[in-house]
């Protein structure tokens, strides 16, 4: 049941003997269950996010220097453990392919449920658009096949990984696993040849801004380059929240998600802390606060190539292949989910025979390479893609929040440690990390604001009145009304 005010639907009746149209229009929007286990999704979790250690990151210290960057790493590395908590309980009580739009859907009803899908289709739409101009630029840096960064290269990341993601989704998590294991053991091959070389005095070497509140040599460009340095702390971690995607394809959701979502995250903190201080004590802080390969630059600070340079430039790619691969798995289940439930066009969550939601894969694909190809701006859409990822971990943490309060008997095989402190904290920081975009990208937020305005009036004034009760986001919002309705009774 959804809000009353909000009629729903669903397909036609057949004829008496024949399969009731809710089960038959979910046999064709389902897809492989029990393909994924806690080393499959802990790997995922690590993938969406490997790619940000490897660049994007640095240029935070433009904004707020090594203590800036450093105290914005661990106050998001605090919101995203915060988050990852709060959703291990979400996602035990609702193992949907619906993630952030399923939890947001079942606590603010169907308007905040479109809202945070949006919000994170923003975010997995445009994420993995800006990945392969980056991906176009590492081969062509790397002289690979002699290809130039440009829309052929964009095309052929699309069309192979897609083709992987099509093959079934335990053949493309077990890729992604590999692929992503290869560009941890070189971060770590890179922490260990980086420290042999760390000055404590290259940490604090940007010029102070002299008239900047609170400047001093940690942090040069004052405390407003804490804030500002909060989008860039975010990059050691943006994505993780994505696991809950795969729910529907998890054996024993309500035990696996908690553990591999708090294994990611683990991983992810250690990855953050040793790339991020190694780079900047190997380099300097002035050295590294615009380059495009931070990590490479740190390990030969006279220009001249070392063999663990090389290794860490093509594990750098390695690491984007991983996020471009995870990302598109990411939007192509939140596609599905809001499709299947009618926010979006219904035929969009149609499955093929080995249980692949092929359009959620091609469409997306289809948009993130056109503007790849039409705008090469990858920071312009990572940006606005951070802004997307915000607006839906403050409606998360918000709908953590909402449950606990409104239905505290609610069963929950996973509770989060800390209970409503913990998510608190999440929306507080997620909400100063959103206004925190305006400061770094003003144009980008804008841009973000504009897709979610057009995306508003399409549900207001068409989906809203043709949501599909048998989905089950739907049906988990049905269910609790009605045991509301008999507690009012």
């Amino acid at each position: 049941m959804a809000d009353r005010t909000e009629p729903q639907s669903a397909p036609p009746r057949t004829g008496p003997g024949e399969p009731s149209p809710e089960d038959t229009y979910l046999e064709r929007r389902s897809l492989r269950r029990g393909s994924a286990g806690p080393l499959l999704l802990t790997g995922l979790g690590v993938a969406y996010v490997v790619s940000g250690d490897f660049s994007g990151w640095n240029n935070g210290l433009a904004h707020g220097g090594f203590g800036g960057l450093a105290v914005a790493a661990v106050l998001m590395g605090l919101m995203y453990t915060c988050l990852v908590f709060a959703l291990a309980e979400l996602a035990s009580v609702l193992p949907t392919a619906g993630g952030g739009y399923g939890f947001a859907r079942r606590a603010l009803g169907t308007w905040g449920g479109f809202l945070t899908g949006t919000a994170i289709l923003i975010e997995y739409v445009l994420a993995p658009a800006a990945i392969s101009i980056f991906i176009g630029d590492y081969v062509e840096s790397l002289g690979l096949f002699g290809l130039h960064s440009g829309w052929p290269v964009y095309l052929a990341c699309f069309v192979v990984f897609i083709g992987i993601h099509l093959w079934g989704v335990g053949e493309a998590l077990r890729f992604s696993l590999v692929v992503t294991a290869v560009a941890v053991a070189a971060l770590l091959v890179f922490a260990v040849a980086a420290f042999s070389n760390f000055h404590v005095d290259a940490l604090d070497d940007i010029p102070v801004r002299a008239h900047a509140f609170g400047a001093s040599s940690w942090l040069p460009f004052g405390l407003l380059g804490i804030w500002a340095a909060f989008p860039f702390g975010m990059w050691f971690f943006l994505g993780v929240e994505g696991v809950p995607l795969a729910a529907e394809e998890t054996r024993d959701p309500a035990r696996v998600l908690p553990r591999a979502m708090a294994s990611a995250m683990g991983v992810l903190l250690l990855l953050a802390l040793i790339t991020f201080t190694a780079a900047t004590g190997a380099r300097g802080s002035a050295a590294l606060q615009s380059v495009g390969d931070p990590l490479v630059q740190a390990l030969q600070p006279h220009g001249t190539p070392t063999v663990a340079g090389r290794i860490v430039n093509y594990a750098g790619l390695a690491g984007l292949v991983a996020s471009f691969f995870s990302l598109i798995f990411a939007g192509s289940r939140q596609l599905f989910a809001l499709s299947r439930a009618g926010y979006l066009p219904r035929f969009l969550s149609l499955t093929s025979r080995r249980k692949a939601p092929y359009l959620g894969l091609l469409v997306p694909g289809a948009l993130g390479f056109a503007l790849a190809a039409a705008t090469g701006d990858g920071a312009r859409m990572l940006n606005v893609a951070v802004f997307g990822a915000t607006i839906s971990y403050a409606l998360m943490a918000l709908s953590h929040l909402v449950l606990r309060r409104r239905e505290p008997g609610l069963h929950r095989p996973y509770r989060t440690p800390g209970g409503m402190l913990t998510s608190a904290v999440a929306l507080v920081l997620a909400c100063a990390a959103l206004v925190a975009t305006f400061l770094v990208d003003k144009d980008a937020a804008l841009i973000a604001l504009g897709v979610y305005g057009v995306a508003l009036v399409y549900f207001a004034c068409w989906s809203r009145h043709r949501l599909v009760a048998a989905a089950p986001e739907e049906e988990f919002a049905a269910l609790a009304a009605a045991e509301a309705e008999l507690d009012r009774g």
